[in-house]
């Protein structure tokens, strides 16, 4: 009997991960390094992906559209100085959006929370490549978490309204809360979570129902002068 003749996945060059990148970025430009992290982070994907589940999509290029294109749309709305901040990522799988924003920014303060084992193996192996500094993975569900951070994100989740009142916990007063969600879920979330200031949701590219949800939570400081007021 023959054996099948073994299939090579060709390495997508960086300038095709620019190209595809491009939409999502706008007027920022992404140094090398960043785009050399961004393609060492693809391969790692595409690979570990072809033994274990870690994303449904299978076109390296969608990969890195619908993963990459959209944390990284998401970091740069976010992070427009280099103040050190942190973020926790609830449910991040394979690192999304939270590893790329950990590469755009790289003084983010990062935890990842991801409760399937298997996705936190492979989310150490990404941070261990790219050398990541203060860079932390929890292999826990979100509602054990008792840690605050100043941004808190979730991009694909079950639970959401669970999740949505486990990541409002998470936020520090004053700090925000960032969702990356079809537009059906706004109405749930206003309603849900009504004491956040929301900004207008930006659409995000190459999509046409997807949205990035920026929110405040307030601070200690206008809670207490809203009560005052009342």
């Amino acid at each position: 009997m023959r054996s099948r003749p073994r299939l090579e996945c060709r390495r997508m060059t960086r300038e095709r991960i620019s190209q595809l990148l491009a939409p999502f970025l706008g007027a920022d430009v992404i140094s090398e390094d960043k785009l050399a992290m961004i393609s060492d982070y693809l391969d790692l994907l595409v690979g570990w992906n072809a033994k274990i589940n870690l994303t449904a999509l299978r076109d390296p290029e969608d990969m890195v559209t619908r993963h990459f294109g959209e944390s990284l749309f998401t970091a740069r709305h976010l992070f427009r100085t280099f103040e050190r901040q942190s973020l926790v990522d609830i449910g991040t799988g394979a690192g999304f959006p939270g590893l790329p924003a950990k590469i755009w920014q790289p003084q983010l303060e990062l935890t990842l929370i991801e409760s399937q084992h298997k996705k936190t193996v492979f989310l150490k192996e990404v941070i261990r490549t790219l050398r990541l500094s203060n860079t932390v993975v929890l292999a826990s569900r979100a509602e054990t978490v008792r840690s605050q951070a100043d941004v808190v994100t979730f991009r694909a989740v079950e639970r959401f309204d669970a999740i949505v009142g486990s990541a409002h916990r998470m936020v520090k007063p004053g700090g925000r809360l960032v969702l990356l969600i079809g537009k059906s879920r706004i109405v749930t979330v206003r309603h849900l979570l009504a004491d956040v200031l929301w900004e207008p949701p930006l659409p995000i590219p190459l999509s046409t129902n997807r949205i990035l949800l920026l929110g405040r939570r307030p601070s200690s400081q206008a809670l207490e002068s809203e009560n005052t007021a009342e």
